[in-house]
């Protein structure tokens, strides 16, 4: 299955679209006015699926992954010299990748691709393909690719 994550171009806060191979929407991402960043993620209908949080005054960035309401996991950047790396509280999952970040792989425990994401170059806001293996890892995967890239948007600003 495979996901076009887009920004927005004319938002106040973060806000992402995020459709399938046809066009349709599948999930849209919108942030809110909070200390770090706060986004919710809908699905097609505007109903609340979950959301990530960024918990602030911490030494490195770190983001909570709550589904229902209830919370999932948290995806937080270790500290390293040069290839940025992520440890992520969600089903042995971690994630691999370049030293730009804009294509990288999220793994399993045993090293089997979960999902591939990759960014278009050339774009006027931030635009990802991510490659999902299985449907129901999509919202999961979104979490950690929204995560990923508030992260870099914070350490740019």
């Amino acid at each position: 299955m495979k996901l076009l994550f887009k920004q927005r171009f004319f938002s106040w806060f973060d806000s992402y679209d995020i459709y399938d191979e046809t066009g349709n929407t599948m999930f849209v991402a919108k942030g809110e006015l909070a200390w770090g960043h706060l986004l919710r993620i809908y699905d097609a209908n505007g109903n609340e699926l979950g959301y990530i949080k960024e918990k602030i005054l911490t030494w490195l960035p770190k983001f909570e992954m709550y589904i229902g309401g209830h919370y999932a996991g948290c995806i937080k950047k270790e500290f390293t010299f040069f290839k940025p790396k992520f440890y992520i509280d969600y089903n042995g999952w971690h994630v691999d990748g370049n030293w730009l970040e804009w294509d990288y792989s999220i793994l399993n425990s045993a090293g089997q691709n979960i999902a591939y994401v990759s960014k278009e170059l050339w774009k006027w806001t931030d635009t990802y393909v991510i490659d999902v293996h299985h449907p129901q890892d999509a919202l999961y995967t979104l979490m950690l690719v929204l995560a990923i890239d508030a992260e870099k948007c914070s350490r740019s600003n």
